[in-house]
C-alpha cells in the first residue's frame, strides 16, 4: 500500500482553491491528506508565509517543496502517477520546477483572472 502524502495548500487563492478541488475529485483512494495553511489552528512544517509562497507537500516523512512537491501529488493518484514518476525522475525534476518558477511568476495574474 502506497503512503499517504499530506498536502498544504492555500484556501484564499482562488487558483489554489479550483486545483485542490479537482486533485480531491481524483483522489478516489483518499490517499492525500489536505491541510488548509490558512487556518490558524492547521500544523505548518514551516513558517506559514513559506507555506502559502510555495506549493509544499509530505511524502514519506520527507517535506518537499515546488515541483517536488506537485509530483508527489501526482504519484498518490493512479490516474497522474505516471507523470508524477517523471517529474520525480533526476533528469526531469530541474525541467519541472524550472516551469514551477516560471507559473509562480505568473500566479498573480492568474489568481486576479480567477476572482
Amino acid at each position: 500500500m502506497m503512503e499517504q502524502v499530506t498536502v498544504w495548500f492555500d484556501s484564499g487563492c482562488p487558483l489554489c482553491r479550483r486545483e485542490i478541488a479537482m486533485i480531491r475529485r481524483l483522489d478516489r483512494r483518499n490517499a492525500i491528506r489536505f491541510i488548509d495553511a490558512c487556518d490558524p489552528m492547521a500544523s505548518c512544517p514551516v513558517d506559514r508565509v513559506e507555506i502559502l509562497s510555495r506549493f509544499h507537500a509530505e511524502e514519506g516523512g520527507k517535506l518537499l517543496s515546488g515541483a517536488a512537491a506537485f509530483a508527489a501529488m501526482w504519484r498518490a493518484i493512479p490516474l497522474l502517477r505516471p507523470l508524477g514518476l517523471i517529474a520525480g525522475w533526476p533528469p526531469a525534476t530541474p525541467l519541472f520546477e524550472m516551469a514551477y518558477r516560471g507559473f509562480l511568476r505568473q500566479r498573480p495574474s492568474l489568481q486576479k483572472f480567477f476572482r
